[in-house]
C-alpha cells in the first residue's frame, strides 16, 4: 500500500492493463456502508472481475469483493453488492454515450482513499485480442533486456 500526496492505494487490478487498452480514466466517490469503510482500509479488497455500468443516468459497481468486516457482527456488509459510484451527472452522461456508442466498456483500476474519502479510478477501455496481448509481453521482455544489457555496460 503506498501513500503519496495523502492517496493511500488500497487495491490494484493489475489484470486489467493486461487485458485492456486503457483510453481515459476517471475518479469516482462510492458510496458505501460503515463496516465496508473498515475492512477498506484494513486493505481487504478484491477488484478481480469487476466492471461498472451505467444505469438509468447513475454508475454501478458490480462484483467488487470487500471482505466483511471482523468485529462487524450482525452489522456486516454483503461482499459482493453491487456499489453506487458518485460521478457529475454530465461525466455519466459522457461515459454513457461512449460506451454505447464505440463498444468501450468501464473498469475499476484501483481503489484507493484520497483526503479520507474511497475513490475509485475508472477506466474507459477496449478488450485486446491475444495477438495485442502477446505484442504487449514482447515489448515488456525487449525494454527489459535493453534494461539489463545498458546495466551490465554502466558497470564495467
Amino acid at each position: 500500500m503506498k501513500e503519496k500526496q495523502g492517496i493511500k492505494i488500497v487495491t490494484d487490478n493489475r489484470k486489467a492493463r493486461h487485458e485492456f487498452f486503457i483510453v481515459e480514466t476517471y475518479e469516482a466517490g462510492m458510496a458505501l456502508q460503515g463496516t465496508e469503510v473498515k475492512s477498506l482500509r484494513a486493505g481487504k479488497a478484491n477488484l478481480q472481475d469487476a466492471f461498472a455500468r451505467v444505469e438509468n443516468g447513475e454508475i454501478y459497481l458490480y462484483n467488487m469483493h470487500i471482505s466483511p468486516y471482523e468485529q462487524g457482527n450482525r452489522f456486516n456488509h454483503d461482499p459482493k453488492r453491487t456499489r453506487k459510484l458518485l460521478m457529475h451527472k454530465y461525466e455519466i452522461n459522457k461515459l454513457f454515450g461512449k460506451v454505447r456508442e464505440k463498444g468501450l466498456t468501464l473498469v475499476p483500476l484501483k481503489v484507493y482513499f484520497s483526503r479520507g474519502r474511497a475513490k475509485v479510478e475508472l477506466a474507459l477501455a477496449q478488450g485486446k485480442k491475444l495477438y495485442d496481448k502477446r505484442d504487449a509481453q514482447a515489448e515488456k521482455d525487449a525494454k527489459r533486456e535493453m534494461a539489463k544489457q545498458f546495466k551490465e555496460k554502466q558497470q564495467y
